[in-house]
């Protein structure tokens, strides 16, 4: 939005500042790449504001070393010893949330990605985070790992200021519309385009 103006104001009943400070859900989706990278970049903007930050991997590898990681878990290290930012959890979700087939069963995988998602309704019925990244979360959904129904229903009614992003391919048309900031990653150029595989401090 130019000069960061909004379009229109919706009879709602809230003021300015109630409406600025309602708590987002946001979905990042997409075939591009930049999906997740986009979501720790805001969970390092929540760290800044002292929020607790929740990261909850469900798809790549538990061995999977990502640099934001290492990056937010520093973070959070920071924070205990100064008390700078906020506290920051991230939860790998281990051999059974990957979608490496080499480990464990289909069952196996949809059993432990049920109970990742319960862990979650948990915490924000406990309102123990203030931000969330569900991280590759739109794959359980579209695997039929969770109900979409109750994930879409437990977003839209968790309780206090939580802000949750999702990240994925494909995300399911019911989150797009309970969701209120949608970004689609489309591809312009990549270069693997040209033969050019991932590298370090660029893809990890």
């Amino acid at each position: 939005m130019p000069k960061g103006q909004v379009e229109s104001v919706p009879a709602d009943g809230l003021t300015t500042r109630q409406r600025r400070n309602r708590p987002l859900l946001v979905v990042h989706t997409g075939e591009m790449k930049g999906k997740s990278t986009a979501a720790f970049g805001m969970a390092m903007r929540a760290w800044n504001q002292g929020w607790p930050v929740a990261v909850y991997q469900f798809v790549k590898s538990a061995k999977w070393k990502v640099g934001e990681e290492s990056a937010l878990t520093a973070l959070g290290r920071v924070h205990e010893q100064t008390g700078e930012g906020g506290p920051v959890v991230w939860h790998k979700m281990g051999s059974g949330w990957s979608w490496s087939r080499r480990q464990g069963t289909e069952t196996d995988h949809a059993a432990d990605a049920a109970e990742g998602w319960a862990q979650i309704k948990r915490d924000l019925a406990a309102e123990a985070h203030r931000f969330y990244v569900l991280d590759e979360f739109t794959y359980p959904m579209t695997w039929g790992w969770v109900d979409v129904d109750d994930v879409v229903a437990t977003l839209r009614d968790r309780p206090g200021t939580q802000h949750v992003v999702i990240t994925g391919r494909s995300a399911d048309p019911a989150l797009v519309e309970a969701a209120d900031l949608v970004v689609e990653m489309t591809k312009v150029k990549h270069p693997m385009d040209a033969g050019q595989k991932g590298q370090r401090g660029i893809e990890w």
